[in-house]
């Protein structure tokens, strides 16, 4: 099989973002006076356009209709220089679009999602076409937009080529698609909804309820005890890593493995066009952690758990949050970091995204996304650490 140009391979939604922020405080079965804007969306969308921020093309596979919102979103990755020959289009097709509510304070309050074009467009046999480029990518990165065997025939394509695979779950009702495909999964990046929902239908059974948590007096370790037996599912059914996002709270690294695989870098990394900043300026800040320098360890199936705090910013909106945090470790790890780097480096590029209206920064400052991943790789903490047997 002929090689393609190595990039990271993204599969999901692209997605006409509509948002609604009230300018007072809404009021049930009536208008509220506020601000309507119109974005570029979804999370796969999102994620590739973090990636390229921050120095990494990604191949996109995804479908747009022949419309005005269509337009919209291929010009964007067109303009951007990147291949476009993965973006289904027809006549047929209704470009995928969300509504989502904001209250005064930027917080998501609701949303409807009308995305069944992703879902119905972008199908096993679609995927195939581009076999070459996902025999040469680093990594593959499949949301929950995709319906099960598009998930599966992207997963079983991947494995055949032992490119790792990342899971973001979108949201609730969705995450449950992991079932399908977790013993294919590399990393999975739920928030905590999301991850009790993924271990129900891992166990198949409600065994977890959604985690009811003050803010303001649950600990960080406590919020981990109370999450740890949903993460222990995910880790037994097979996904090597487990990214908890928090919020406000930051995010939760879990390995079933022990700490030794969290200094683990992708296998095969290629380097995008000679672009290695992102990597030279986190490896000068983020060197071995102070964890490794002190603990042996001698293997075994082992629960290890790390806390990565979030840094302090001025809220915009949090709508693309999670999805710069996912960005931003790929990134990294396409660039050579390894796992702890790199989730430094999400959390970083979390940030920036929290303090802007957009789903993405028009920019990253490398040097100050560095100066920050740096501050979180040495504010980690180990949460947890024993067998999980």
């Amino acid at each position: 099989m002929k090689k393609s140009k190595a990039m990271a391979v993204i599969i999901g939604g692209m997605v006409f973002d509509i948002h609604a922020t009230a300018s007072i405080p809404a009021t049930a079965k009536t208008t509220t006076p506020g601000k309507v804007e119109f974005m570029l969306g979804g999370v796969a969308r999102n994620i590739a356009e973090c990636l390229l921020k921050l120095g990494t093309e990604s191949f996109m596979i995804s479908a747009l209709g022949c419309d005005l919102a269509g337009d919209f979103l291929l010009e964007q990755w067109r303009s951007a220089g990147l291949p476009t020959e993965g973006i289904q289009r027809g006549p047929d097709i209704t470009t995928a679009s969300v509504c989502n509510m904001f209250d005064v304070n930027g917080d998501l309050t609701s949303g409807v999602a009308s995305v069944e074009s992703i879902e119905r467009c972008v199908t096993p046999q679609w995927i195939q076409q581009f076999k070459s480029i996902v025999h040469s990518a680093p990594l593959m990165m499949v949301d929950a937009n995709l319906n099960t065997d598009a998930l599966e025939a992207s997963c079983r394509m991947a494995a055949a080529f032992d490119v790792p695979v990342w899971f973001e779950p979108v949201s609730v009702a969705k995450s449950k698609r992991v079932a399908a495909i977790a013993n294919y999964i590399t990393f999975a990046s739920p928030n905590e909804h999301e991850l009790v929902a993924m271990a129900n239908s891992l166990s198949n059974e409600n065994r977890f309820s959604p985690i009811q948590r003050d803010q303001n007096k649950t600990s960080v370790e406590s919020l981990f005890k109370e999450l740890k037996p949903a993460i222990i599912v995910l880790l037994q059914k097979g996904i090597k890593y487990v990214l908890v996002t928090l919020g406000p709270d930051g995010a939760f690294l879990c390995s079933g493995s022990g700490p030794s695989d969290l200094r683990e870098c992708l296998k095969s990394t290629k380097v995008f066009n000679g672009k290695r900043e992102i990597f030279d300026m986190v490896n000068s800040r983020c060197s071995t952690h102070q964890y490794f320098c002190s603990t042996p360890y001698k293997g075994g199936s082992r629960l290890f758990a790390m806390h990565f705090p979030a840094l302090p910013a001025t809220v915009g909106r949090v709508s693309g949050a999670g999805d710069c945090l996912v960005g931003g470790v790929l990134a990294s790890l396409c660039a050579g970091l390894d796992v702890m780097q790199s989730v430094a480096v999400g959390v970083a590029a979390a940030k920036v995204a929290i303090e802007v209206k957009a789903n993405v920064p028009d920019i990253y400052n490398l040097t100050a996304v560095a100066d920050d991943a740096g501050a979180v790789y040495k504010a980690a903490k180990v949460v947890f650490q024993e067998s999980m047997l």
